[in-house]
């Protein structure tokens, strides 16, 4: 730590090589510059394949094989993977047919364990492929590997020493044998001062032998090494079923801090398959556990997907679910998704597996919209592990608070995190929220370049966290977005980190600003409109202060002018719109509530002359206790659940209260129907307004009226 504090050599200059978590537990006051090492993008994983074959049928073949497999898929942006899986598919494509290649990662390391068990019989016994694979020799090397695997795992070791060897049985002169013989399972290396290192090939395969040593143990002696409490004693006074083993190793996976069982634990749920252990005979005994064994581990793995378990852990657990060959939570959301019937009322189960479906697709997560699926903070939490695939999340407006920040802080400390672009904006994440980000922000790792915080409640202590933030990681924020907010004095420290060379920040946005926007909710971006009486029909008739307008029976003589409608009972504002705007409306009857351009049709009869009518406005009309949207002329009724809350609004069905906010940089237009001080969520538009908009109404029932209020 010396060393890295400059405390030792301060003119020296360090390069630290490390696993990515390990990273994070280096003050990033201490770095100047950070490398990743990052795995395959899904078109170096086929250049890898191409490249590795010379035959281009099997090259499709293996490529299109992946591609269908979720977790070979997802594994293949290591890149010792793709080279397990091209010995693999390479050897088995010789012996059989494609329909049985191996689909899931158990099958793949079981298979790679045979291609290095054959090789080692023909290379140094001096047999033939057809040969039976496992001499007693080789079950002993396997046995005394998956012991050494199983024991290091646990103690978190990838690299033993010849103490660790001999405490697992392992003489040095056979450890050189086996590094010798198994060149690409176990590797044999020299240290600084000449002192003998082992270490596997990749860390799957320890966690593959690791599994292999624990189903070895409990097929043999009935004792299960994840317990404790076992001892061959205890097996055999009380007999231990599979699915307790199974269950016992569940638990642990999730209690590991650092989800070091992950693997392991798929490993271990694959070997239960009998299929998988038909391909180990003569080294690995039936264990007789059934497929009502393998149903009953599935359905504890579900209640512990429905648990508060962290997002990470829920996709680990999905795939362990694909080890058991059981899908039926993942096929659920795919027919959902294929019907267009994806509803918000998810379980988190459920939720859970639309990550897992989402993570594992073949398209690249290049947008991560949250509002797509439901904008809510519980849902962002279960999709996590998308948002942090993903290089833009789009989650403006979406009710979030601090601890969505708590949560996406931690994917910005990841080394893993595919995102540069993270638009937060008018969430009410205040200060504390701000802390936590800037927290993510002075990770090394953070390669964040596009931050979106406008209309955050963010005060001058939040930002004065972000200033701290930037200053300790200068490397990738190029463009902050503070509008809305109230910085204070931190805003000048900002706008001048974006004039000092040092910095890559290239913008900063912070007006407007000031104290009006920390009140919490749309109201803050109130606007205060008036109705323009040059757009009003004949049959409308507009209040002194042009804040209301009503239906009535009787022609009104207001004069010429080309922007009244001739035909149809609307009215337009007078303010067109560019930025952020809140206004309510008062209404009774049978009204048109629009926002619109201001080239919209004003003479004429046909349907496009309607707000909703058109590609230039967009309209929710209010009916009684019904409500719809309208835009180019195609109207959607919407449910009861968003807009019939009977039982908290007044009793009377045929006038209300609704909302409007206008996001024109974000392009949406949003309807709220207002109780109290609640508002309830109607309909968003989503688009891109291409000139300012017009508050609009249409008056279509007679008595119809319309008033502008005060917030």
């Amino acid at each position: 730590m010396n060393l890295i504090r400059g405390n030792l050599l301060p003119s020296a200059r360090l390069w630290i090589t490390t696993r990515p978590a390990a990273a994070n537990q280096i003050p990033a006051q201490c770095v100047d510059m950070v490398t990743e090492v990052r795995g395959f993008t899904d078109t170096q994983k086929e250049e890898y394949f191409r490249k590795r074959f010379t035959n281009e049928e099997q090259t499709n073949i293996i490529i299109s094989h992946i591609k269908r497999s979720r977790s070979l898929h997802i594994m293949c942006h290591i890149p010792v993977f793709c080279w397990i899986t091209a010995t693999v598919l390479e050897d088995v494509l010789k012996t059989t047919d494609r329909r049985q290649l191996p689909k899931t990662l158990t099958e793949m390391y079981i298979h790679f364990l045979v291609v290095q068990v054959k090789l080692k019989n023909i290379k140094y016994d001096g047999r033939s492929e057809t040969d039976p694979h496992w001499s007693p020799e080789t079950r002993k090397m396997i046995e005394s590997l998956g012991k050494l695997a199983f024991e290091q795992l646990e103690k978190g070791n990838l690299i033993f020493y010849e103490s660790d060897l001999t405490e697992c049985g392992i003489d040095i002169s056979s450890a050189s044998v086996y590094s010798g013989v198994f060149t690409e399972v176990f590797k044999e290396e020299r240290g600084l001062y000449q002192d003998k290192r082992f270490c596997f090939i990749h860390l799957s395969v320890q966690e593959f032998l690791a599994a292999l040593h624990v189903h070895q143990t409990f097929t043999n002696t009935g004792v299960n090494l994840l317990s404790e409490e076992q001892t061959s004693v205890w097996s055999k006074l009380y007999k231990v079923k599979p699915v307790q083993l199974y269950q016992t190793a569940v638990d642990q996976a999730l209690q590991s801090p650092n989800g070091h069982l992950d693997l392991f634990l798929r490993f271990l749920l694959g070997l239960s398959l009998q299929t998988n252990q038909s391909l180990l005979q003569s080294l690995v005994k039936p264990t007789g556990s059934s497929s009502k064994t393998n149903q009953k581990t599935a359905e504890y793995i579900k209640e512990k997907i429905s648990e508060n378990v962290s997002a990470e852990r829920s996709i680990n657990l999905f795939h362990c679910l694909n080890e058991l060959e059981d899908g039926s939570l993942v096929d659920q959301i795919q027919q959902y998704l294929r019907s267009g019937r994806l509803s918000t009322e998810l379980s988190p189960a459920q939720w859970s597996a639309l990550a897992f479906i989402l993570l594992s697709s073949e398209k690249d997560l290049d947008v991560f919209d949250l509002k797509e699926y439901s904008g809510s903070e519980e849902v962002l939490l279960r999709l996590l592990p998308v948002v942090k695939a993903s290089n833009k999340a789009l989650l403006s407006g979406c009710n979030l608070s601090e601890t969505s920040c708590e949560a996406l802080s931690s994917v910005l400390r990841s080394q893993s995190s595919s995102l540069t672009h993270l638009d937060l904006s008018n969430n009410d994440l205040k200060d504390s929220g701000a802390k936590f980000l800037s927290d993510g922000l002075k990770s090394p790792g953070c390669r964040l370049d596009t931050l979106r915080l406008s209309g955050c409640l963010i005060t001058e202590e939040g930002c004065s966290s972000l200033v701290s933030a930037l200053k300790s990681n200068p490397s990738h924020l190029r463009l902050l977005d503070l509008s809305y907010n109230h910085p204070g004095a931190s805003g000048q420290e900002l706008s001048a980190l974006v004039e000092d060379s040092h910095w890559r920040l290239d913008a900063v946005r912070l007006d407007p600003a000031g104290v009006r926007w920390l009140k919490p909710g749309p109201w803050r971006h109130f606007c205060e409109l008036t109705l323009d009486p040059n757009t009003a029909n004949d049959w409308l008739r507009l209040s002194e202060n042009n804040k209301k307008v009503e239906r009535v029976k009787e022609l009104q003589s207001y004069p010429d002018h080309q922007d009244r409608f001739e035909v149809f009972p609307q009215v337009m504002c007078s303010t067109g719109l560019t930025g952020r705007c809140y206004w309510e409306v008062q209404w009774s009857g049978l009204v048109y509530i629009s926002v619109t351009y201001r080239g919209v049709r004003r003479k004429g009869d046909g349907d496009d002359g309607v707000f909703g009518g058109n590609h230039q406005s967009w309209s929710l009309v209010c009916c009684g206790d019904e409500y719809s949207v309208c835009h180019e002329n195609k109207c959607t009724d919407l449910p009861p659940s968003s807009s019939s809350l009977s039982l908290l609004f007044s009793s009377s069905s045929s006038s209300g209260t609704v909302s409007v906010y206008v996001d024109c940089p974000a392009g949406s237009v949003s309807f709220y129907r207002v109780f109290s001080d609640k508002l309830i969520h109607l309909h968003t538009f989503k688009t891109t307004f291409t000139e300012p908009l017009f508050a609009g109404f249409g008056l279509y029932g007679p008595g119809s009226s319309v008033c502008l209020c005060d917030v």
